[in-house]
């Protein structure tokens, strides 16, 4: 996540250090799924609101996680410098140590496990063998010695463990079955999570370049990377259409259209940028196309729940 030809980002100060080593702007990706599996599972079991508050924080502590690691290995890379955009900054802007950093992250993973032996208690012990799964994808994704994020896969990998992976634990711990509307339903949020590490990469993209990673964003090229930004939002609504037209899901999810203006936003805001500042609006549209389209499918089931 290299940047050097933007302007240094001045230190935060106080518990805004500490607040932005989590990367809070990403932490929708983590409660969005959460939420929607939850949500999802309303048809056919009465919820756990206990439960459903324990996937949600054990997400957003595995999230933040995900975020801290990523902040060290990119610094012991050096990847990350203080002109750097995007990143939390506590280790190159504001003096933090890297090790502190780097156990603070795993402080989060055993919270998260804590927690995590509750969710099962409740659930099923397999929920502990996925969750581990998922952490140590979280952990490879930046470290290793071929980190997930420098592969051409780091956008499906994310996706589908944050998108269809925790909908689907976050809608089995309610009602201790899977179906396949909840899995055709999670795919669109599975594209939309990784339109997020696409953008990131995009802005990234000549930094990544120079220090020999090999992101999708850098074999498809910028333009060829905003184009594939673009057929994966086209992809997300077009896919819930075809849910509604086969019969899979309630009409109300079409409710989900009047999110559209977030990825256009996105689309126009990356085309003929290079620099990463001039990119950050369009990154911010795109990771709010994710939760408001997330929100609107949740807000969509919960009207067909109660009318």
């Amino acid at each position: 996540m290299n940047a050097q030809s933007s302007p240094a980002i001045g230190p935060d100060k106080g518990w805004r250090i500490w607040w932005q080593l989590t990367r809070p702007h990403t932490l929708t990706a983590g409660f969005v799924p959460v939420i929607l599996g939850t949500v999802l599972a309303l048809g056919i079991a009465r919820i756990n609101l206990l439960l459903f508050a324990a996937m949600l924080v054990a997400t957003l502590l595995i999230q933040a996680a995900t975020n801290m690691f990523n902040e060290y290995y990119d610094y012991k890379r050096g990847l990350d410098t203080e002109h750097s955009v995007g990143i939390g900054g506590a280790i190159v802007r504001n003096g933090i140590k890297p090790k502190t950093v780097l156990h603070l992250a795993f402080a989060f993973f055993g919270a998260a496990m804590l927690i995590g032996v509750y969710i099962c208690s409740q659930s099923s012990w397999w929920i502990a063998v996925i969750g581990s799964v998922c952490m140590l994808v979280a952990y490879l994704y930046t470290a290793g010695p071929f980190p997930i994020s420098s592969t051409p896969l780091g956008e499906l990998i994310s996706g589908f463990f944050m998108g269809v992976i925790i909908i689907l634990i976050s809608f089995f711990i309610q009602t201790k079955t899977i179906t396949w509307p909840i899995v055709f339903v999670s795919i669109p949020i599975m594209i939309l999570i990784g339109a997020i590490m696409l953008s990131n990469n995009i802005r990234d993209l000549d930094g990544d370049k120079a220090n020999g990673r090999k992101t999708i964003a850098i074999l498809l090229g910028r333009k060829g990377a905003i184009l594939l930004l673009a057929v994966m939002f086209a992809l997300s609504y077009l896919w819930m259409a075809g849910l509604v037209l086969f019969g899979i899901v309630t009409p109300w999810v079409l409710l989900v259209f009047v999110s559209t203006p977030k990825p256009v936003r996105a689309i126009k805001g990356f085309i003929g940028k290079s620099e990463p500042l001039q990119m950050l609006p369009a990154m911010k549209a795109t990771a709010q196309t994710n939760t408001i389209f997330g929100l609107l499918l949740s807000i969509s089931f919960l009207i067909d729940h109660f009318i």
